[in-house]
């Protein structure tokens, strides 16, 4: 088969490997998450977690079109095992992750896409409470292929749980609003997020717009992903009309927060981390942050000066969470818009939290939103660049630069995850997604000059890699 290093036969069903990233399982709902597939999926968890002698799992899922033939696959598998399963039913991610904390299970599966194409799905994962990725999603799918799988004589039970309630009530005890209100715009990108975020924000007291906050898995409106900034301007637009001090995005799956200013000004998630990092330092003066390589110069700066400590690491939900308990951080954050709070929280990444903790930030000051962002550095840099590669590539491309930049003179590499390159004025990241098959890339610079300059010059580096990689595998 022509395609045959893409694929492997797990006895009945053809799986692609790709499936299983460094941190969750996704993949095409209807080509790669077929209902064999997923149930096989099931089996695998439900021997893994009877194996360590766990009983009892939270199951919940997104609101994609997809998500219920998938639940009904993946509980089919987990039953047979012996596994019994607590069905919270559609839910943001945030919430099946605080279930598991909350009433102790043994761990948990969220049936979820996230910011992925619509046609995409796939599944986060918690042993314990500690993320379940990397060797053990490996592990996972050696368990799928050779159908290690084992079947209980008696079949695991389902019963259902409401956890709105609980997690509302829980939210609300972790936050200290000020006295100053005024007007929100949420959008929720018809995701599973606004529908908790929307009245924990009303009940507290502020006016709330609420935009595409309708669970609707086709996303008729816009594709919930905040780090793109096309997906903002129904928001930016609102927040003028109705007057606005902030608007609050959510991804799908409400683990990932965008934000923007009154003025529309998009507010992306370092900046957010660094905000949020300063006002946690004046109730816990000297406390660890933690940023990822994406991550602005600003961050790590300011932190330090405002008597705190930063520390830089990898991308990834799941990487951060496990290097947060490592060093005891307060706050992480991703420039995607991932935000995770261990200070008055539980350390994993809820979009609706991190809304109403900034939400509360502004109500305990007297200046507006766009006051602050008008306080931070004035550094020039680009979004969040993904550019399409070939799954195959991506980590060779990388690769390829790191060795190309480590023999310039100008250049330092930090290889903590893919090649941020160090020069002069300024910085450049290219790094493989642990998601999607493409490269991820920013730059930053101290004036729009330097940033054009340094932008140029990595991508062209890329650009060269690229087309040697396509005339070696053309003549292969």
């Amino acid at each position: 088969m022509d395609d045959g290093f893409l694929y492997a036969f797990c006895y009945d069903v053809m799986m692609n490997q790709y499936l299983f990233r460094e941190y969750d399982i996704r993949g095409n709902a209807n080509e790669d998450l077929t209902d064999d597939f997923v149930k096989k999926t099931g089996m695998a968890l439900g021997t893994y977690f009877r194996r360590k002698s766990a009983k009892i799992l939270s199951v919940g899922r997104d609101c994609r079109l997809h998500s219920d033939r998938l639940h009904k696959a993946l509980l089919e598998g987990l039953l047979s095992t012996g596994i019994d399963v607590v069905d919270i039913g559609v839910v943001a991610t945030p919430l099946l992750y605080f279930s598991v904390f909350h009433f102790h299970f043994d761990g948990g599966i969220q049936i979820t896409g996230s910011h992925n194409p619509k046609t995409d799905n796939g599944f986060k994962i918690l042993d314990g409470e500690r993320p379940f990725f990397g060797t053990q999603l490996q592990m996972l799918r050696t368990m799928i292929e050779t159908n290690d799988f084992d079947h209980a004589e008696t079949r695991g039970k389902v019963s259902t749980l409401s956890v709105m309630n609980d997690y509302l009530e829980f939210v609300k005890t972790k936050l200290q609003m000020g006295a100053r209100r005024f007007k929100i715009v949420v959008d929720a990108g018809n995701g599973t997020g606004g529908v908790f975020l929307v009245p924990l924000l009303k009940e507290a007291g502020f006016e709330v717009v609420d935009l595409f906050c309708e669970m609707d898995g086709a996303f008729p409106n816009h594709h919930p992903d905040p780090t793109v900034e096309k997906n903002l301007l129904h928001l930016q637009n609102e927040v003028k009309r109705v007057g606005a001090e902030i608007g609050l995005a959510l991804d799908g799956d409400a683990d990932r927060l965008g934000a923007v200013d009154q003025q529309g000004r998009i507010v992306f998630g370092d900046q957010l981390l660094l905000l949020l990092a300063k006002a946690i330092l004046l109730e816990e003066p000297g406390a660890t942050f933690l940023g990822e390589v994406k991550c602005s110069q600003a961050v790590y700066d300011e932190i330090e000066k405002a008597g705190g400590t930063a520390v830089m690491w990898k991308v990834g939900h799941s990487l951060l969470k496990e290097k947060m308990k490592e060093i005891g951080a307060a706050l992480a954050g991703e420039m995607s818009g991932h935000l995770f709070f261990a200070h008055r929280y539980l350390g994993y990444d809820d979009a609706i939290y991190a809304g109403a903790r900034l939400v509360e930030l502004l109500s305990n000051s007297k200046n507006p939103f766009a006051t602050h962002i008008d306080m931070l550095p004035k550094l020039h840099n680009t979004p969040e660049i993904r550019k399409d590669v070939p799954e195959e590539d991506k980590f060779e491309i990388v690769r390829q630069v790191i060795l190309r930049f480590q023999k310039e003179p100008t250049a330092k590499v930090v290889q903590i995850d893919g090649a941020r390159i160090q020069c002069k004025n300024g910085w450049a990241l290219v790094r493989a997604s642990n998601t999607q098959s493409a490269l991820v890339m920013r730059f930053e610079a101290n004036t729009k000059e330097r940033l054009l300059e340094i932008q140029t010059w990595v991508e062209t580096e890329v650009f060269a890699i690229e087309q040697e990689l396509k005339s070696k595998n053309s003549a292969s």
